[in-house]
Order: structure tokens, then sequence, then C-alpha cells
């Protein structure tokens, strides 16, 4: 292996005559196994260029893993290539490597060497953990303000970060803190300088460098609303899928995936488990590409007839049974569900009319009656589903039957804000109390930016929202505004502060 390396480091070109660094977009690891993970770069002289001022032939990458951060004592090394086809980007996916332990890597390409970044390796199915802990968070658009959350999570002590979607945003707004490069997006080369604009922020890469993350898409990644293979305006497919593609394609290059989610065209396998040993298992779903179209034509609406289609589904078929069978044969403790849109139920009143978010579950309740009879049928160990999408905190209680005030709760469901979508917020809404009047399955709600910090142990899930006072401005200051709890055995979630 270690003379195949040579082999390619020899015939590829040296990026020595470029005379700039390569490695501005920052380093990552993803997806942790027992024995590894997926360590990512990708090489981009130029980040305002679609190809990234990168030369048209592969260039080779050597890469190193160490047990120390100042990379003296190197477990693991090896070269392989950033080619053009996948915008330079670089995934290594490491074996061998002990269970449940810290590491640190980097990357060289010529003379230049990135930054070290920090990961580790899950823990072996069978161990009995004490605890876990683990971030989650979504919907970071980059013109609405300063990624404070993202500099919070690089220095929080987290064995994991869980992106639930909205990882980019494809249009450009008005009047923001920080500009988009990029009007709007359609083409692979608009989606991969949109990549390089987000990545080259320096928050983003302190949180991509200290932890591992797990991550899935929503819609923004692709376009606004997008529900499988129909766009926003009901563009036939034959017109929205190229751009899918395209999107797909990006979001490969970007993100620390493994090679089972390469795209094949406009299809992109990312719902996958993880687990960590006994304690818990990480169940990633997808809740955009086998959709059905959104009923009652989007949007906040009142409920119409195709709201209430029996085939309607968020799902798909096929995934909604291995998401079943997941579940139904899960070996671990707790069951943390890694999902898109709210699943609850959340009636709000717009001109005298109760309408419902028809993006959400609300516009798919007999998906959402599948999904709760499995839940109350099936019983799997402790379900909490984490959730991103809304721009606000929603924490409450999945119930068998919404409309049913003495349903039994099946789940707990934690619907986390956004990292700067909606620009700077306040704890409460002018509608907060009247919406958790007409919800009471929904405990808690806020309206800052921020993100959950969570840990698992034994007995229970300790819940925190870290929010920040301001993000349209550098100087925002992060505090924990709530903590929830989730007690093993007993479906549902308490306020504690």
């Amino acid at each position: 292996m270690l003379q195949a390396s040579r082999s390619l480091a020899l015939q590829l070109p040296s990026l020595r005559s470029l005379g700039a660094d390569p490695f501005t977009l920052g380093v990552a690891s993803g997806d942790p196994s027992p024995d590894g993970f997926v360590l990512w770069t990708r090489l981009a002289v130029d980040p305002t260029r679609g190809d990234g001022g990168m030369p048209t032939t592969p260039v080779a990458v050597r890469w190193e893993i160490a047990s120390d951060p100042m990379m003296k004592t190197v477990l693991k090394h090896g070269t392989t290539a950033a080619t053009p086809e996948l915008g330079h980007s670089v995934h290594v996916e490491t074996v061998g490597l002990p269970s449940n332990r810290e590491f640190f890597y980097r990357f060289h390409a010529g003379d230049a060497t990135s930054p070290v970044g920090r990961t580790r390796t899950a823990p072996a199915p069978h161990t009995k953990l004490d605890r876990l802990r683990f971030a989650f968070a979504s919907c970071q658009n980059f013109e609405h303000g300063y990624y404070i959350a993202n500099r919070d999570i690089a220095n929080a002590d987290v064995d994991a970060v869980v992106f639930l979607g909205d990882y980019i945003y494809e249009y450009r707004s008005k009047d923001r803190p920080r500009v988009h490069a990029l009007p709007a997006l359609k083409t692979l080369d608009d989606y991969r300088t949109c990549y390089a604009q987000y990545h080259a922020d320096l928050d983003l890469q302190a949180a991509h460098a200290a932890h591992p993350w797990i991550v899935t898409f929503d819609d923004h990644e692709v376009e606004n609303n997008w529900a499988g293979d129909i766009d926003q305006e009901n563009d036939s497919p034959a017109s929205f899928l190229p751009r899918r593609a395209a999107a797909f394609k990006a979001y490969y290059e970007n993100m620390p995936l493994r090679r089972t989610s390469v795209p094949t065209g406009p299809e992109m396998q990312i719902y996958r488990k993880l687990q960590y040993g006994q304690l818990a298992q990480f169940t990633v779903v997808d809740t955009r590409q086998f959709r059905t179209d959104q009923p009652c034509d989007d949007n906040f609406k009142p409920t119409c007839d195709a709201r209430q289609s029996p085939a309607a589904t968020m799902m798909g078929a096929k995934q909604e049974a291995w998401f079943a069978d997941t579940l139904a044969t899960s070996p671990t403790q707790w069951n943390i569900i890694a999902n898109q849109v709210m699943i609850q139920q959340l009636r709000e009143t717009m001109h005298g009319q109760t309408v419902y978010n028809m993006d959400q579950w609300d516009g798919y309740p007999a998906a959402r009656k599948r999904l709760t009879d499995f839940l109350a049928a099936r019983r799997p160990s402790n379900p909490v589903f984490v959730t991103g999408d809304t721009h606000q905190t929603w924490v409450g209680n999945l119930k068998a039957d919404f409309d049913d005030p003495h349903s039994a709760v099946v789940a707990t469901e934690l619907v986390g804000t956004s990292i700067t979508s909606g620009g700077d917020g306040t704890a409460k809404t002018k509608y907060s109390d009247e919406n958790l009047a007409a919800n009471p399955h929904i405990v808690y709600n806020n309206d800052q930016r921020g993100y959950f910090l969570c840990e698992i142990s034994e007995k229970q899930m300790i819940s925190q929202l870290r929010v920040a006072d301001k993000v349209t401005s550098r100087d925002g200051k992060m505090s924990t505004a709530s903590r929830f709890v989730t007690e093993s055995g007993r479906p549902g979630v308490q306020v504690l502060s």
C-alpha cells in the first residue's frame, strides 16, 4: 500500500508552482465507526471560483493520522488523489483504528500543509458507555449573521455534531450583514462556489476541525421546499432533476461522507445509521428525496382534501420500511433520530383561520400516523427525534393522536433553532403564548439563534438550548436559555430550567 502511495505521489502534479494555499476551506471528519471515520478536505487556491482555481488534473494529497495534536506520533498515513471530477475534494475512509479514541489528522499537498483536525472513533457495539455528548444544529444562512453558535460548538466537549440540513442557502437576500457571492444557484459551479464561501468562514472551520460531524440535507442545499422530483415552481422533473443532480454532487464534494453517499445523477443515499456502543444509535433520515408534493399549494395553509391522502409520504415506502426495521431491531438503550422537519402538530392561527405548515409533517398526517402507530406498537427504546428547519425551538412530545389530549406520548422531539437563519431573535415571539396554549403537547418555544447540546446517560438525556444574544455582529455571546430532561423508559420531555 505504501508503495502504491509513493507511485501515486510521483504520477500526480505538485502544487508548488501555484504559489497559494490550497487548504482555504479547512478540514473535517465525519460518520465515525468503531475503527475509523471519514477525513475530508477540498483543495481551492481561489475559493471565489467554481473550480477553486485548481488545475484540470488530479492532485496528490497526503494524509496523516496521529495520536497527538502536534502530529509527532503518526499512526496511519497515505496518499490519495483530489480529482477535478469531484471538485478536488478528498474523502479518506480510514479503518483499523482503536475504538472510542481521540485522533488528530492533517493533509499535505505539494509544500502546503492543512490545519490539524481532531476527531474520534465510535465505541465498539458491545461497549457499555457512561455517557455520550453530542450537539445538533441546522440552518446557517451565511447572509443572516455570523456563526457565533459554530464558534461555541468548536469549544464544546462533544463526541459528535449532528447537522440536520440547510447547510447553505441557494439564493441571495437583501440588507443583510453578509452577502452571498452569487444571487442564485443553478449550476454545479454555482453550488461549489457557494459551499466555498461557507467553508471559508473561520468559525465554521473551527467547528468542523474540532469534532466529527454526522450530516444530512434538507431543502436549501438544492432549492427551497423541493419535494422529490418537484421544485417550488412545479417545473417539470426534466427541468428540475439536472439541478438536483448538480446540488447533490456539490453536497457530497463538500461534506465528510462515505463512498456509499456518492450521488448517481439526481439520486443520493443519505439515510443511514450509526451506533455508539450499547448506549445510543443515530438513525439519519431523508425527508426530501422521496416525499410526495406538499398539499394545499404548500406553505402555511388551512387544511384541504389532499392533506388527508393516505398515499402521502415523507420518506417513501422503502425508507419507511427500513426505518421501522432499524428502530425495531436497534440494540441500544437510546434511539436518536436525525430528522429534518418538525413532526409535532403545530396549529397556528392566521387571518382567523387555523393553518398548518404544509412543508412539515403537518402536511402529511397519514405518514405521521404511520410513524406514531409504529412507535406506539413496537415501542423502540427511548426514541428522541432531533429536528431542524423552523428557525425556532419547539420542545415537545409526539402523541399517538394529536387530536386526543389523553393520547399516549410515544417519543420526545427537540426541534432546534437556526445557527443564523432569521437573524437576531428574541426569547419569545408575540405568538408564543398563543401557540403553546393551542398545542399542549409542546412544552417550550424560543425564537433565538443557537443549537442544542445533549448528554445521554443510562438514566436520562439532558438537553441544553444554547442561544446567541445576537448574530448580526461578530461579538455575539452564547448562553444557556433552558434545560430539558427525558428519562429512560418514560417517553416525553420536561423543562428543567
